[in-house]
């Protein structure tokens, strides 16, 4: 099984929350705030990684991914908080 990551994006004023799912986070925080990651982010410059859970096997991230997309706001800001009180970019000295 290849290891998966859950994560979630946001913009300077953490207004604006993107949630993916990829294998490698790193690469894929990267891609996202170069601008090469999905559509959304690049529209609302998600550029700051505020939350993410690893997995063992991606397709429980996946499930994960599919599970956190069908929550209300509030519930996703508690989740983020919960881990990351200030919301700062976790990717900041990768």
């Amino acid at each position: 099984m290849h290891k998966g990551y859950v994560y979630i994006m946001s913009n300077m004023h953490r207004n604006v929350l993107y949630i993916g799912v990829s294998g490698d986070i790193q690469t894929r925080v990267w891609q996202h705030k170069t601008g090469e990651g999905s559509i959304f982010t690049r529209k609302y410059n998600c550029h700051y990684l505020v939350y993410y859970e690893e997995y063992n096997d991606i397709r429980n991230a996946i499930a994960r991914e599919k599970q956190l997309k069908e929550w209300r706001r509030p519930w996703k800001l508690n989740l983020i908080k919960s881990v990351n009180p200030d919301m700062a970019d976790l990717s900041a000295d990768w």
